[in-house]
């Protein structure tokens, strides 16, 4: 038998291409210049080529918006993003307010601002798990709230086979071909200390001489201090790819959560493999809960109170927020302000699999970490392969034509492209992984602090953040809830 230790669990990430549709253009930066070409050709027919350098300052103001990076983007790419903004902040929609109506709710409707104003929760035949129903997506979403071992204190062999785990998971639910996206939402939360209060009321001994006096007055204080970790996974079902097997089992809603317990079943399996304890499918009303604290953190000390079966419940029609208030990098929400970033990059260099540790365990940091996997159909992510490699050969014919070096960053890309050709003809499977992260605080002052905290943490960590600059609001719904919306 060898002595040697088992290898530590390691992951790469592939180098995030910047490559345009065409000549390295994106869809914006082509459509503006294709516009300056006509503009050009009609000026110079009409008014011949003096006209032409009369225009001189547009061609320049033009040059700029196209070629001109803020950020990572072209300015042309801002484009849409800030005139979205503009747009909403001209029809008075920057602010939300929750306003009394004396008019009939429809049931299980969340009553969230913006583009999830559709979404409702429904309850499963059963009673078994409650789902969020998107309308507009074709998507039915179940809840699980999920435990496990602290990662960083188990044995490398144990690390490594809980990441494979987690890779077949992720495989197995991909394959069937139903699924629209799987997210997985790890946050930190206030705890208002009722959970420890209800364990110390019926285990502890709070009449023991003196050392019951202290542990009564060490729980009260440190309740409300505490931040307990909470890590979620939503399932999303993808009603319009699995319409046969819908039809099937009675269609309609009904046939839709048939499909999706079959998929909820796939996944308690595949979790424990990766070491994940799901901790029970949530009902519609905790799932209004989660929602209710994202957006009032300060509301989980009373539906921590009023819980009667040890999870914090909501009514859905209270899930949403009373006041949403839209800033260019930040939002206001009831009683905390938020950022969120994107994860732009992810580590290009082979790294332990933990290497999120020191951004999910900043002290003093509240936050929540947002990892959504779309998965890609084979043949789809084979013409996707297809597609990229014939660019990056034929942006090195080009270079070379014209007796320009090759960048090296397109080798690596090609280097990147062709690994992941062999894992899908392998039979492994395709997933698009998007990363947000909102830090949340009480005021805009602690939000600054939190902010530089957790983006020092990040530079460590070999995560590239991108502040979503004119898009909180959407990126807040879309990271800090599990509801598997799109990002």
């Amino acid at each position: 038998m060898s002595d040697k230790p088992p290898a530590t669990a390691t992951v790469k990430f592939p180098h995030r291409s910047r490559r345009g549709i065409l000549l390295g253009l994106t869809v914006p930066q082509l459509v503006l210049a294709a516009l300056a070409g006509l503009l050009l050709l009609t000026v110079i027919i009409t008014g011949g080529v003096v006209g032409a350098l009369q225009l001189l300052p547009l061609w320049a103001v033009i040059a700029l918006v196209v070629f001109v990076r803020h950020r990572g983007r072209s300015l042309a790419d801002w484009a849409p993003v800030v005139a979205r903004y503009l747009l909403r902040r001209i029809r008075g929609q920057l602010m939300w307010l929750t306003r009394p109506s004396h008019r009939p709710t429809r049931e299980g409707l969340l009553h969230l601002p913006g583009t999830a104003a559709s979404l409702r929760v429904v309850t499963a035949p059963g009673g078994r798990y409650g789902a969020v129903h998107n309308p507009h997506a074709g998507t039915l979403t179940a809840v699980v709230k999920v435990t496990s071992r602290a990662y960083a204190l188990l044995d490398p062999g144990t690390q490594s086979a809980n990441v494979a785990g987690w890779g077949r998971a992720l495989a197995a639910l991909a394959r069937t071909g139903q699924v629209a996206r799987v997210q997985v939402i790890e946050r930190t939360v206030p705890d208002s200390g009722d959970a420890l209060r209800r364990y110390w009321e019926e285990h502890g001994n709070p009449d023991t001489p003196v050392a019951g006096t202290i542990y009564s007055e060490l729980i009260q204080s440190a309740g409300p201090t505490a931040a307990p970790h909470e890590a979620y996974v939503a399932v999303s079902l993808d009603t319009k790819a699995a319409r046969r097997l819908i039809n099937q089992a009675g269609g309609g809603l009904t046939g839709s959560c048939s499909v999706l317990a079959q998929l909820v079943s796939t996944f308690d399996q595949a979790a424990r493999t990766a070491g994940l304890n799901p901790a029970g499918w949530l009902s519609a009303r905790e799932i209004a809960a989660v929602v209710r604290t994202a957006y009032d953190p300060r509301a989980s000390t009373a539906l921590d109170r009023w819980s009667t079966s040890g999870r914090p419940e909501a009514e859905p029609s209270a899930a949403g927020p009373v006041v949403v208030v839209e800033k260019a990098d930040h939002i206001a929400t009831d009683s905390a302000v938020h950022a969120t970033y994107w994860v732009e990059n992810w580590p290009r260099v082979e790294t332990s699999a933990g290497f999120l540790h020191q951004v999910l365990f900043t002290a003093g940091v509240r936050r929540t970490l947002s990892l959504s996997y779309a998965p890609k159909a084979l043949d789809a992510a084979l013409r996707d392969v297809q597609r990229k490699k014939a660019s990056v050969i034929a942006d090195s014919a080009e270079r070379a034509r014209r007796g320009q070096v090759d960048s090296e960053a397109n080798a690596i890309e090609y280097q990147d492209i062709k690994a992941r050709e062999r894992e899908l003809i392998a039979g492994h499977a395709d997933v698009a992984l998007t990363g947000l992260l909102t830090v949340s605080a009480d005021s805009e002052e602690e939000l600054r602090s939190a902010c530089a905290v957790v983006e020092t943490a990040a530079v460590g960590a070999q995560l590239d953040l991108r502040p979503l600059t004119w898009q909180q609001a959407e990126a807040f719904t879309a990271a800090a809830m599990p509801l598997a919306l799109p990002a």
